[in-house]
């Protein structure tokens, strides 16, 4: 029996981390557009990180409020298999965006409490994937990629329209528990698999996807399969 737990390791800055995550066999490689993080890359590295990615790994572009002029250029120069909205994107904007570059959105929404749920619905009706994660502290610097994690048990088997991923504070050690509590079958991690901020560690990568896959061969009997990128 195969895992169909799908794999997404964000923030890779170096050639040897995009080796590592294929050879560990992730589905999903990130790159950070946002200056503030210590995992941003230029637009000219993410393109030749991107163009070192073995057929198979989708190419994801994680942005936080980007304009056009700022997307018209990562889309033009770096080869994409998806973009990641990950800050105060409006469902609005959302859809202007998907009509406008013509490739798949995920739209990440903080969720801190049972507040913060409707959201998810709210944008599952314009995203094509939805990105659940630790809603960040007030004054944080980061939108994600702050190692925090927040109840699973506030989206413990919840099946919404859209195909979904979990991070926050997700690493190898705990990444098991929080697939068989949230019934999630995709997982984002960035800084649970570093060994400084923005430093990938290949050995923490093969732990980690090991660990998740290893979650889903032994939940594959009760969960739905999520879509693969077209």
């Amino acid at each position: 029996m195969t895992s169909d737990i799908r794999v997404k390791i964000c923030g890779l800055k170096r050639p040897a981390e995009i080796e590592a995550v294929a050879e560990a066999g992730a589905a999903y490689a990130g790159f950070v557009f946002f200056e503030k993080s210590p995992r941003h890359v230029s637009v000219a590295r993410a393109r030749d990180l991107a163009l070192l990615a073995p057929v198979g790994l989708a190419k994801v572009a994680l942005v936080v409020d980007a304009d056009d002029a700022a997307l018209d250029r990562i889309t033009a120069e770096v080869p994409l298999d998806m973009l990641q909205l990950h800050g105060h994107e409006s469902p609005e904007r959302v859809a202007q965006i998907k009509a406008r570059y013509g490739l798949p959105v995920m739209k990440a929404v903080g969720v801190a409490d049972a507040a913060d749920l409707p959201l998810i619905d709210l944008y599952a009706q314009v995203a094509d994937q939805l990105l659940i994660d630790a809603k960040p502290p007030k004054g944080a610097a980061l939108p994600g990629g702050n190692g925090l994690r927040f109840d699973w048990q506030l989206v413990q088997r919840k099946y919404w329209t859209r195909p979904w991923m979990l991070a926050g504070g997700l690493h190898a050690g705990n990444v098991a528990e929080a697939i068989a509590r949230t019934g999630a079958r995709q997982v984002d991690v960035s800084s649970g698999v570093e060994s400084a901020p923005g430093v990938k560690d290949a050995g923490k990568i093969r732990a980690f996807v090991a660990a998740a896959m290893g979650a889903g061969r032994a939940g594959a009997d009760d969960a739905p399969l999520v879509p693969k990128l077209r």
